[in-house]
């Protein structure tokens, strides 16, 4: 009798490591499953690394298929709406879950997008503008969002990235000295629609045991809801794998930051005296990033993420920040890669967070790989290989860099502590260290901000009068 598909690819060294070995990306391992086969032109692959025989790989009959396991819950499509429901989250699955819209109406494809889960207990407002986030639906796990209200002082951009968001209960009315308007009417502002009265735990779970899969969060003015056709713009949306979403998100052009954390309640701290220029490209920059760079002692000019190595050396920096961003990274690196390759045959120190760690991984050779789940939250716990140290982090990305693909001269140098993916690297030949997660710590810890005073003092060691 075949084996399962599940039994396969624990053979293969679990779904991340399926997907590496037969160069795909997590998402068709994951749609393995639902078909309950692995598509012949991987067999070669699967046979060599797991010693199986073809009998083993033959698709099973209707009646040799397993039950499905009873982690994996099945789609739920509601024979009918409940009265109270103005508001629908629909799944590519065929999940339908209702619940009450807030926010903005809109046109549902306007809120199309990857649903992902945040562990996050603040900072839903710096969240939601994190550029991160674009082309993602958020679902919140802790269950009162609100209740700290709004203020454009927390923006981390000037518009909010991600397109919708899912909550369990009813937004909280603010209660915070701070508040200048409710997230209710901050959302209405910005044409963002949300949906509570949500199982957020069943979602987590959906998206933990299954993968990550494209949503819709229809909330439509005249209440209208076309189900069927949600759920096929749902399953049609192509997804996030490939896609090249930093050009959606970097500035226009160049400009100068010089603005310091803020230090409460005094407003932010006063600039060191000593100030390197420091070339930030903005792949989706996050403001506060921008800021620990200030407070380091830097002085930034930000530049778009499509600036040529040219452009960047242009501005004789003493050193170049790669920022985070949304997307697939290998989608990005078409043009990021070469730009990155200049600024390192220049000698110039080269600090990358998020995509920036993934671009700077791909410019040194190694690869980068979808992840099943992602890690999204101001609660994961990175540990430092060279110290042994444990920070407690703010993350937020959906793919990371394929640790057994680096290249001599490439060291890991952190690791997440919830599934072992590269967490940081540095090189040994050029003056360059990156790391998957946010030090900028908005929202979240400030355990890694350390790391803009390494830089600095990358930067100080090679070019002392910088």
């Amino acid at each position: 009798m075949p084996m399962t598909i599940e039994e396969i690819i624990k053979r293969l060294g679990g779904p991340e490591q399926a997907a590496r070995l037969t160069g795909v990306s997590t998402e068709a391992v994951r749609k393995w499953r639902q078909a309950r086969a692995i598509p012949p032109k991987h067999w070669t692959v699967v046979l060599r690394e797991t010693g199986l025989s073809l009998s083993d790989l033959q698709p099973a009959t209707e009646s040799d298929r397993p039950e499905p396991p009873m982690t994996a819950p099945s789609p739920t499509v509601p024979a009918e709406r409940p009265p109270a429901a103005t508001a629908a989250l629909i799944l590519a699955d065929g999940t339908v879950l209702w619940g009450r819209g807030f926010g903005a109406h809109g046109e549902a494809a306007s809120a199309i997008g990857e649903i992902c889960f945040s562990t996050g207990m603040t900072g839903y407002q710096e969240t939601l503008t994190d550029p991160s986030f674009a082309g993602q639906i958020i679902t919140f796990t802790f269950p009162h969002i609100g209740n700290v209200g709004t203020t454009p002082e927390d923006d981390e951009a000037a518009r909010v990235a991600a397109r919708a968001l899912v909550v369990k209960e009813d937004l909280t009315a603010p209660a915070n000295w701070r508040s200048v308007e409710s997230l209710d009417a901050w959302l209405k502002a910005r044409g963002i629609p949300g949906i509570c009265g949500i199982d957020t735990r069943a979602i987590t779970r959906r998206i933990r045991d299954g993968g990550p899969q494209t949503a819709i969060v229809a909330y439509p003015a005249d209440g209208r809801i076309d189900i069927a056709a949600l759920q096929a713009q749902a399953r049609a949306w192509p997804g996030l794998e490939g896609m090249d979403l930093a050009r959606e998100v970097t500035c226009a052009k160049p400009y100068a930051w010089d603005e310091g954390v803020w230090h409460w309640p005094h407003g932010t701290v006063p600039l060191p005296a000593k100030r390197r220029r420091v070339v930030a490209v903005d792949y989706g920059a996050k403001r506060n990033i921008l800021r620990c760079l200030s407070s380091a002692g830097c002085e930034v000019i930000v530049v778009p993420a499509t600036a040529t190595a040219e452009d960047i050396l242009s501005h004789d920096p003493a050193g170049v920040f790669l920022s985070n961003g949304p997307g697939d990274p290998a989608a990005t690196a078409s043009y990021a890669v070469p730009a990155i390759r200049g600024v390192l045959d220049a000698g110039k120190p080269v600090f990358g967070i998020c995509l920036g760690h993934q671009l700077l991984a791909l410019t040194l050779g190694a690869k980068t790989y979808k992840l099943e789940r992602g890690h999204r939250g101001a609660n994961q716990p990175v540990k430092d290989l060279a110290t042994g140290k444990v920070e407690i982090t703010s993350q937020n990305h959906g793919f990371a860099v394929d640790d057994k693909t680096l290249p001599d001269g490439v060291r890991a140098t952190h690791i997440s502590l919830f599934d072992g993916s590269n967490e940081g690297i540095a090189s040994d030949r050029y003056p360059a260290f990156s790391v998957q997660y946010h030090p900028e710590s908005s929202p979240g810890p400030s355990d890694s901000r350390y790391l803009f005073d390494r830089f600095v003092a990358l930067i100080d060691s090679l070019s002392p009068t910088a």
